[in-house]
């Protein structure tokens, strides 16, 4: 099913990298879920996922996205305009939510995400509720990305640190160039070296973190090792554990 969706803003963080905001009517929807765009090419409807960058108390449906040169829908995504519509889904899915995370004694004090690129999106739209603060002492976001310019919502992000200077830890890591305050290494190398964590002033462990991950594969695979061999555990539902994963293709 599809509903008709109107473009009200845009923002182009890049020459590739944009946001789009689209006033539509979706259904309720849990922090870190993600909706489908979709248009009509000829005969044939291309539809992809995107994860709402938006908290659910936003009367719009906000994504994060980048033109691929190759690609099938984020080209013509990259070309709407204020006032163009789009296809969407009205009700948003996906398991990368707060609510997968165990909660009492196994729960721990200290919440990382770790993302690469768009993957940034789902935790934008948590670090935005109460349910983060809430529930964690400490709330680290580990944001990797090859350019300074690849960076979205910095000044969203940077005022997250002053709104709680106690609670979030934003570390930022530019692989391709060296940037004040920044790492400069991939997450996965970042976790192996202990780099993340001299930055966070903090440590990983099975007691005190829970660790949320979401990107390109090869982030994802590599820094799911790196923290398997801290001790922490893939977080089942039949076996809660610290480390709970979302591939973005």
């Amino acid at each position: 099913m599809w509903i008709s969706g109107q473009v009200i803003e845009r923002i182009d963080w890049s020459d590739k990298l944009f946001s789009l905001r689209i006033a539509t009517e979706l259904a309720p929807f849990i922090p870190g879920q993600f909706i489908k765009l979709s248009q009509m090419q000829g005969d044939k409807r291309v539809a992809r996922a995107y994860s709402l960058v938006n908290s659910p108390d936003k009367p719009y449906a906000e994504i994060l996205a980048v033109a691929v040169e190759d690609g099938l829908l984020s080209p013509q995504l990259h070309k709407l305009s204020i006032g163009d519509e789009i296809d969407i889904t009205p009700t948003a899915t996906g398991f990368m939510t707060l609510d997968e995370i165990p909660k009492g004694k196994l729960q721990g004090k200290h919440l990382w995400f770790l993302a690469t690129g768009t993957a940034v999106g789902p935790f934008l739209s948590m670090l935005d509720t109460a349910e983060p603060w809430q529930r964690f002492e400490k709330v680290v976001l580990v944001y990797g990305v090859r350019e300074a310019q690849d960076l979205a919502y910095l000044d969203k992000l940077r005022g997250l640190e002053q709104q709680y200077p106690e609670q979030f830890k934003l570390i930022l890591s530019v692989t391709r160039e060296s940037i004040t305050d920044a790492l400069q290494c991939r997450i996965p190398d970042g976790l192996v070296s202990c780099e993340i964590e001299d930055k966070a002033g903090i440590r990983l462990s099975v007691g005190d973190s829970q660790v949320m991950i979401c990107g390109n594969p090869g982030m994802i695979n590599g820094a799911q090792a790196a923290l398997l061999n801290k001790g922490l555990a893939k977080n089942l539902r039949r076996a809660p554990g610290q480390i709970t994963v979302e591939k973005y293709w």
